[in-house]
């Protein structure tokens, strides 16, 4: 396993450009099994969920070529219907495949997924829309059997929880459904519209209210298309609060602002300089940070993706903050590393207590899961003295090379076996 090794105090200069959301990327490479056309996609990171859902992708028959930030795949010949254990269980994502397997093949085996350990995270939201649509499920030894006796047939649904993953299968399964689908209670991320813009590139007819109602009209077939993913807004969260906490002049470039007003909003209430300019966010030093109240919520709110990131800031703020977690119930576990480093952090439940005004100290710690690997990495570059963070895989399936990034802008990290 592979761990980092970050000197604290660390400068932070000049600029960074976003690349392509993993969570917009994920699902419209798994799109491409809806169609027998080909899908060309641009703006594509480079982070192992990408590698493992082409891996995925290629399992069932897809042919897929790559091209630095580009991806061609091609899903005419799909020869498989049952998903690699050992691919799943590394990225929960490919349960997204149940929806466009079944709109296409009427059948779909995959075993339950896996990705970051944060929560039971059920799948039964995704199951409940799909059999509102005609199909049926079966869990036999650790694996979801999904079959459909002719063809989906649209359906009105109303999702129990705004879940983006349960929102994508739904969408993508009721494209090549029968008739008109209307999932109510919809996700309304950006990657959900990104999803959609795709899709309908593709020849989908699919429209989003912005009252969380999304409404598909089902196609027989779908048309080669060519998409570029959107910015990745949690990349770019994460280097906004980054450059807040050094107190550095810095900018993100290539964002989408939109999509993270309740991150700047939150940042400016604590005192934090940030300007925008079209697609670019200026990040200026500042005085004093206070002490805030939040809580995560799905969009347009405060985006659990960026809790563990913004506990970090929390910890340096003037005063004492508060987190309440209403998406994942197990959320927290970067807790007892960051007060490792120094943080004074108190959990009951779903909320997170943070008393301000402490100072990170170099430490040995280990990451949890994707965001919580980078709110250690954020609190390592303030803090004083060196800090080693362990079993740092987490963070290569959100961050593209995150030691190389940093590096390039100023501070000193590496990389290493143990």
């Amino acid at each position: 396993m592979d761990k980092l090794i970050i000197k604290g105090s660390a400068d932070l200069r000049g600029e960074i450009s976003i690349k392509g959301s993993k969570n917009s990327a994920l699902p419209i490479m798994v799109s491409a099994l809806l169609s027998e056309n080909t899908l060309k996609l641009s703006n594509i990171p480079k982070l192992d969920d990408i590698k493992n859902m082409s891996l995925l992708l290629r399992n069932y028959g897809a042919i897929i070529k790559s091209n630095g930030a580009n991806l061609e795949l091609n899903c005419k010949k799909i020869v498989n219907r049952d998903a690699d254990y050992d691919v799943v269980r590394k990225m929960r994502a490919s349960v997204l495949i149940l929806g466009p397997l079944l709109a296409r093949f009427g059948r779909a085996k995959i075993s339950l997924p896996g990705g970051c350990a944060i929560g039971t995270r059920p799948i039964d939201i995704h199951l409940e829309g799909l059999k509102k649509l005609g199909a049926n499920f079966t869990v036999e030894n650790g694996y979801v059997v999904g079959e459909v006796n002719n063809q989906l047939i649209g359906n009105h649904i109303k999702l129990s929880f705004p879940s983006v993953g349960a929102t994508e299968n739904i969408m993508m399964a009721a494209v090549r459904a029968q008739g008109k689908t209307i999932i109510e209670n919809a996700a309304m991320e950006p990657e959900i519209a990104d999803l959609a813009d795709s899709l309908n590139k593709m020849g989908s007819k699919i429209n989003i209210s912005n009252k969380g109602i999304i409404k598909i009209t089902g196609v027989k077939k779908l048309t080669k298309a060519n998409h570029k993913i959107l910015s990745d807004r949690i990349v770019a969260g994460t280097f906004i609060i980054a450059a807040v906490m050094l107190n550095k002049k810095f900018k993100v470039k290539e964002v989408e602002p939109q999509n993270l007003k309740a991150l700047i909003s939150s940042l400016k209430m604590m005192g934090a300089n940030i300007k925008i300019d079209k697609n670019i966010i200026h990040i200026l030093p500042t005085t004093k940070l206070n002490g805030i109240k939040i809580q995560t919520s799905p969009y347009p709110g405060f985006p659990t993706d960026l809790q563990a990131q913004m506990m970090a800031l929390m910890s340096l703020a003037k005063g004492n903050s508060q987190i309440k977690e209403n998406i994942f119930e197990n959320r927290f576990m970067h807790v007892p590393e960051l007060n490792r480093l120094g943080a004074k952090i108190k959990v009951q439940k779903d909320v997170a207590y943070i008393s301000g005004s402490r100072n990170f100290k170099g430490a040995q710690v280990m990451a949890s899961d994707l965001r919580a690997s980078v709110s250690l990495v954020l609190a390592a570059l303030c803090a004083e003295g060196e800090s080693e963070i362990n079993r740092v895989y987490h963070l290569d399936r959100g961050y593209e090379k995150i030691e190389n990034t940093l590096g390039k802008l100023g501070p000193s990290i590496k990389r290493k076996k143990y």
